[in-house]
């Protein structure tokens, strides 16, 4: 079966941006085809913070998801 990585980066912002004053690293491997509703939920589960509520973006290859009400930033990206 055909897998692929991604990297995921828990961190905080200040003024909207990436501040990494603290951050939180997971690697997923993943069946090459799963929905990028699945890729979400599993990366949001490998960092701690299932059922947290927010926006998602998808820029190409990865995704950014911002909770409501927090000041903090998930990133998802492809790992090559």
């Amino acid at each position: 079966m055909e897998s692929f990585t991604m990297d995921v980066e828990w961190t905080d912002t200040f003024g909207g941006e990436a501040n990494y004053c603290w951050v939180e690293r997971a690697a997923l491997t993943l069946p090459v085809g799963i929905s990028d509703r699945a890729i979400m939920r599993r990366a949001k589960s490998a960092v701690g913070i299932s059922g947290l509520r927010g926006r998602t973006s998808s820029y190409g290859d990865g995704f950014e998801f911002r909770p409501y009400r927090m000041a903090c930033v998930m990133f998802v990206s492809t790992r090559y």
